[in-house]
């Protein structure tokens, strides 16, 4: 089964970038809005930011910008945790939904939550996803070296596994060239302030051209 990574060096990503998009775009001409639900926590829901300012809202721009036909619903919730992505999957879903981007599990991480649970939980969305056909995009967390080494070697081998078994798009981690710059991030040191949401939206960007062009 094949593993959707892409190369995560900023010189390939960007290049990449142009060359995804432009072939989504020209294919989506006639195409109809395809509809991404924005799964996640604080990061996916702005948390501290302005209106325009958030992940969500920096990326329907970029989206717009570039002439791809998509709409993001934010279901990010601050302060939630892959448990509770899970409980809330159905209602986020109410609204519809072609594709999605699951970006949780910082949450568990911070609060020292069990790396087995966290799967479990991961596992049920994905699941979830897949009986109503919504190919998605996983986007990866790591744990950091004061989490124990047991901790980071269980939490950081969740995602690539569940990216083999579900055959999904995976980013390996969702604040890539952003974690722990503070130039990049809030006074808390945790959340990413406009300039840094704008970088994750640059390494987002292939992999929402990827999951836009990825068919059932």
């Amino acid at each position: 089964m094949a593993l959707n990574i892409i190369p995560l060096t900023m010189r390939t990503l960007r290049q990449f970038t142009l060359v995804v998009i432009m072939a989504v775009a020209a294919s989506a001409n006639a195409a109809e809005t395809q509809r991404v639900l924005m799964l996640g926590d604080s990061l996916t829901a702005g948390y501290g930011l302005g209106p325009g300012d958030g992940l969500v809202d920096q990326l329907q721009k970029r989206a717009d910008d570039t002439g791809l036909s998509v709409r993001f619903i934010n279901a990010g919730v601050s302060g939630d945790t892959t448990k509770g992505g899970l409980a809330r999957l159905d209602w986020a879903l109410a609204e519809g939904a072609d594709k999605a981007v699951v970006a949780l599990g910082g949450n568990d991480m911070l609060r020292g939550l069990s790396p087995a649970d966290s799967f479990q939980n991961l596992r049920g969305i994905l699941e979830r996803l897949r009986q109503d056909n919504i190919e998605v995009l996983l986007a990866g967390m790591l744990a950091p070296a004061n989490m124990g080494a047991e901790y980071q070697t269980d939490f950081d081998a969740l995602y690539p596994a569940l990216a083999a078994e579900f055959d999904v798009i995976y980013m390996p981690f969702f604040l890539q060239d952003v974690a722990l710059v503070p130039r990049l991030n809030q006074p808390d040191g945790l959340h990413p302030n406009r300039e840094g949401v704008a970088i994750m939206v640059d390494n987002m960007m292939p992999y929402i051209a990827a999951l836009l062009a990825k068919q059932n």
